[in-house]
């Protein structure tokens, strides 16, 4: 009898660890398998693409990599101008939160959680809505075709989620250790900077790289404030590849520009995963 149970939850045990095994399979190839394709399609030719499995041998081609790494496609200006306007937002966006931030944390836990949900009502609404706005904006105050007057709409853009993370981050701080920098005769700006920053660093991490892969990745304000073909950030510049027309669409070098604009996140996110997984769990789990 002993042994048909033990058998029995050996049973159960095996059939559970095989579901279990067999939904982390599903959930990698679901998130790997978009990636896969587009690597495989950057590397094969025109004819491979609609015939994929034919002529293995002949499919593989650098032209998609070279077409977007010619000199009639200037694509590390675009990269530069996608990291000019990444890093510059991002600058912004943290500088403007963390006092924000902290005084959020400061406040009493109703009037906290009333800016709190303001913030996060904001912070889902879809953005795409104003760009039309805030094209008129740009047009208003002749900024238009400025890199650092781009910035300003995705630093505001990103402000909610920044706030909402920072301000939980502070919360978590034990209020004995400021008043202990107190104490020292610290002022505000020498807590800030040699007490309270190190401890959110995670926080900060998580929040900088956020904002950045938005900076990024953001397409409509960019099409849209951008007119000068030398200024055009990677998302438009992307959607211009010379050869592409309502008749023919080149894939092979779509997906050649996406890979190679994915490797500077890639290398970003490879180094600060520790801090931003950190950073937001820390945020999610109080505040």
């Amino acid at each position: 009898m002993d042994n048909t149970q033990q058998n029995k939850r050996l049973d159960r045990s095996m059939k559970s660890i095989l579901r279990q095994n067999l939904l982390f399979t599903i959930l990698v190839i679901w998130a790997i398998g978009p990636l896969a394709w587009q690597l495989y399609t950057s590397f094969s030719t025109a004819d491979a693409l609609i015939n994929p499995f034919n002529d293995v041998m002949n499919r593989w081609t650098l032209s998609n990599y070279k077409l977007i790494l010619s000199s009639e496609t200037p694509f590390w200006r675009y990269l530069w101008n996608s990291f000019v306007v990444g890093i510059a937002s991002t600058l912004f966006c943290i500088l403007l939160s963390i006092p924000a931030a902290y005084g959020i944390s400061k406040l009493k836990a109703r009037t906290s959680s009333i800016i709190k949900t303001v913030l996060f009502g904001v912070a889902l609404f879809p953005y795409v809505l104003l760009f039309l706005a805030l094209l008129e904006i740009a047009r208003g105050l002749n900024i238009g075709n400025n890199l650092l007057a781009l910035s300003i709409p995705y630093t505001a853009l990103s402000m909610p989620l920044s706030l909402l993370l920072l301000s939980a981050a502070f919360k978590d701080l034990p209020f004995d250790l400021e008043d202990a920098a107190k104490l020292e005769g610290l002022n505000f700006f020498q807590r800030l900077r040699w007490v309270l920053l190190p401890l959110i660093g995670p926080s900060t991490a998580s929040t900088a790289i956020l904002v950045f892969l938005f900076s990024w990745n953001e397409f409509p304000i960019s099409l849209t404030w951008i007119s000068d073909p030398a200024l055009l950030t990677l998302p438009v510049a992307i959607s211009r590849i010379a050869g592409s027309s309502v008749y023919s669409v080149p894939y092979g070098a779509y997906a050649a520009a996406t890979v190679l604009a994915s490797i500077p996140l890639l290398i970003i996110v490879l180094i600060f995963q520790s801090q931003i997984i950190s950073g937001l769990t820390k945020g999610a789990v109080k505040g």
